[in-house]
């Protein structure tokens, strides 16, 4: 008999991970609504109708499933993560006929915004966490809840904190095309990525691979500062190149949530990764990628 998975946070992410594990489980998605289950209705997936801002409508996550996979994000205030609060009462609530069923693995889709501004340094998951904002805040809260929870109940749990995800139709063309600026060269900072592809077969190996109570960062080889990020998309894609300006320019020219975001530098290892969970990159660097991803829309523009 199958093992049953359930997906919370059905996006792109979970489609391709679905792909990946729909011949090796019998698979659950959390759906808030109806519109967007046919993907995955065809390929096997059971739709379970529930919102995670409303604890009352999760009682059908009682007991359903071995493995859970949690790519939801936080609410979009504060600095808690109630519905990471919400999902773990609901896995652990004792019903009639279900007692004591609990999940034996648990994966966290995080996020290396938990790290906040190294400055540039190279990290592991030894880093201590340093959030910024209360975006980063929300998912420490959620890695905190998660492991206090795994501990007490006895289970496996795998968190996986992941930078910049990108793929064909998640690249920063638009922003381009408005002409926004990046930083000068010698003010920008570090940025880090890992493909949509990559990320769903990390998940997968870390059903298989991960060891409990484990951190991996989640990231591809790349060691690129956030302009020429940009400008390798944009050289790809024959966009102007961004304008560049000095950090003391920003404010005018971009967005608080997008200010943050470029004020923070890091360069994260995967060393963990690619050791514990055997993890072959099929897009090594964020070139591989782009360059794949401007082939794939030149060829539909013939």
């Amino acid at each position: 008999m199958k093992k049953t998975l359930l997906i919370v946070g059905c996006g792109d992410i979970a489609l391709r991970t679905v792909r990946l594990l729909r011949t090796k489980y019998r698979i659950f998605g959390l759906f808030r609504n109806s519109s967007n289950t046919q993907q995955f209705r065809v390929l096997g997936v059971t739709p379970i109708q529930g919102d995670l801002d409303c604890p009352s409508s999760l009682d059908k996550l009682t007991g359903i499933a071995q493995i859970i996979i949690h790519l939801a994000p936080p609410p979009n205030q504060g600095t808690q993560d109630l519905r990471t609060a919400h999902l773990l009462a609901a896995l652990s609530k004792q019903t009639k006929g279900k007692q004591g069923i609990l999940p034996q693995r648990f994966i966290y889709i995080s996020t290396s915004g938990v790290y906040g501004d190294c400055q540039g340094a190279l990290i592991d998951e030894t880093r201590p966490l340093n959030p910024c904002n209360d975006r980063a805040k929300r998912r420490v809260d959620a890695e905190k809840q998660i492991c206090k929870w795994g501990i007490r109940n006895h289970i496996s749990v795998s968190i996986l904190r992941v930078p910049g995800i990108y793929a064909t139709d998640r690249l920063p063309l638009k922003r381009i095309q408005d002409g926004l600026p990046a930083f000068m060269e010698s003010e920008d900072g570090f940025t880090n990525h890992i493909h949509a592809t990559d990320l769903a077969q990390i998940i997968c190996a870390v059903i298989q691979y991960g060891k409990p109570g484990r951190v991996y960062n989640t990231t591809d080889d790349t060691q690129i500062k956030m302009g020429d990020y940009f400008d390798l998309v944009a050289d790809h894609f024959n966009l102007s190149r961004p304008p560049r300006i000095r950090r003391d320019q920003a404010a005018g020219s971009l967005s608080p949530g997008m200010l943050s975001f470029m004020n923070e530098s890091r360069r994260i290892s995967n060393v963990r990764m690619k050791k514990e969970l055997f993890v072959k990159l099929r897009y090594p660097t964020v070139v591989e990628g782009v360059k794949e991803a401007a082939m794939s829309l030149d060829s539909k523009l013939l």
